[in-house]
């Protein structure tokens, strides 16, 4: 599994099946463990009151930016390297690996400098209120070390990129055991508060990136090796990193941006209660549905590999085995939550003022399920189309299918029919519906047009 042999790099090329299955694993258990680290976050700092926690739920989508673009551009990198890999041409690959840590860097540190200077506009601009003292104090320690969280995550994706999701699993779980351990030390037992919440998270992500750097730098048993000697500056390995990375980035951002109108929708029909079981549903959503953004991450290296080598009949095994897998695990996922709903809702809604959304969380939980078959088909046929390096079509997808679709359906059903805050609901559930449909019948559209060519 481990070691600076090809045998990840084989199975892509050889077995896509296998490989799929080999990285979607691992990939399902890192992206859980990222998706509890903020649940655990939050968990400690609600000890410091109502408004400590908002304050950071407030600076919540700015580290989601963070995040967002470490991600994309970890993208970027896994199909850069993967298709050259496909290509057999080991040189470029490793040039790619130099190429997205540095171009990692340089966007880390314009991001920084920017949110830093827009922080308070931005937390007054969402209505921070009385919580800003929280916010900014949280906010400004997770800035000044956004390089950590951006570049983690980007670091992930040269690893991707030679097959390996194995050992990044790894380095996520030690991290997320050691924010575990520090949270609570430097919030209580050093009276940091939010500040000591922030360089907790700060510690946790700097020790990704050393323990990355050990098997890079110091073992030297990967695949690629980034090193400085293996660079020499190229465009067309800049473009490839980035024609992938930016647009899976602003896909991210795009998130941020329908919570933030689909929060203000809910107000309009509903009330405030309305937007806290969105918030609140909508993080069980994103935990129930991570095995299919796990597999469909794990295909764009398999589809890169196999674009590179000009083997597009297992582009189209991939794609068609992943969308099989998905729905296996979506249906399964739909009737596990759908018949625990109200035991998933008490968790998060069962004490204090947060005891009158149960029931309606209980609804929401119920109902949303019924479009996750729909995104065993969706997910993978989006991240087809960044294996395939194209970034900007993908990207159109994702906007089409929040942004569009279920803006207008939701729109549609509780203002215009005047269903209310179910309406909103539907609206999701509709929306997910058409847009996966077009999304998989575009990407099958798209692998035979490569078979053919």
């Amino acid at each position: 599994m481990l070691g600076n042999d090809s045998s990840n790099v084989d199975v892509m090329l050889g077995n896509p099946k296998k490989a799929l299955l080999k990285m979607s694993i691992p990939l399902i258990v890192s992206l859980l463990i990222s998706s509890f680290y903020n649940l655990i976050d939050a968990a400690w700092v609600s000890g410091l009151g109502a408004d400590a926690l908002a304050g950071v739920g407030f600076f919540t989508p700015i580290f989601m930016v963070l995040v967002g673009f470490g991600n994309g551009l970890g993208a970027g990198a896994s199909f850069a390297i993967s298709k050259y890999i496909g290509e057999e041409n080991k040189i470029k690959a490793d040039n790619a690996s130099i190429h997205s840590i540095l171009i990692d860097i340089l966007i880390s540190l314009i991001i920084t400098v920017v949110l830093l200077v827009l922080l308070n506009p931005i937390l007054e601009l969402m209505g921070a209120g009385q919580t800003i003292g929280y916010a900014t104090d949280y906010g400004i320690i997770i800035l000044s070390g956004s390089i950590f969280v951006i570049l983690s995550n980007a670091l992930y994706g040269i690893f991707r990129g030679e097959g390996d999701s194995t050992r990044p699993m790894y380095a996520m779980v030690a991290s997320a055991i050691l924010n575990m351990i520090l949270d609570p030390f430097f919030i209580y037992a050093l009276n940091l508060g939010v500040k000591g919440a922030a360089i907790a998270t700060l510690i946790s992500a700097s020790f990704v990136i050393l323990i990355l750097v050990y098997w890079f730098y110091i073992k030297k048993d990967t695949y690629l090796k980034p090193i400085l000697t293996n660079f020499d500056f190229k465009w067309d390995i800049s473009i490839d990193i980035i024609k992938v990375g930016l647009p899976a980035s602003i896909q991210l951002l795009n998130n941020a941006f329908f919570a933030a109108v689909f929060s203000a929708l809910l107000v309009y029909v509903g009330s405030t209660d309305s937007v806290a079981v969105y918030s609140t549903g909508w993080r069980i959503v994103i935990i129930t549905t991570t095995p299919l953004l796990a597999i469909g991450t794990a295909l764009i290296s398999v589809v890169a590999a196999n674009f590179g080598a000009q083997n597009y009949k297992n582009i189209q095994i991939a794609h068609r085995y992943a969308m099989k897998v998905s729905l296996v695990l979506a249906v399964f996922v739909m009737i596990l939550t759908n018949v625990f709903a109200a035991d998933i809702a008490s968790i998060f809604a069962s004490s204090g003022s947060s005891a009158r959304i149960a029931g309606e969380l209980t609804d929401f939980i119920s109902w949303i399920v019924i479009y996750y078959p729909t995104m065993a088909a969706g997910v993978p046929s989006t991240y087809v189309f960044q294996g395939i390096g194209k970034g900007i079509t993908a990207m159109f997808q994702t906007i089409m299918r929040e942004t569009g679709f279920t803006i207008f359906f939701a729109v549609l059903f509780s203002v215009v029919l005047d269903y209310g805050v179910w309406g909103a609901w539907m609206g999701i559930v509709l929306g997910e519906i058409v847009s996966n449909n077009i999304t998989m019948i575009w990407a099958d559209w798209q692998i035979k047009k490569l078979i053919n060519s």
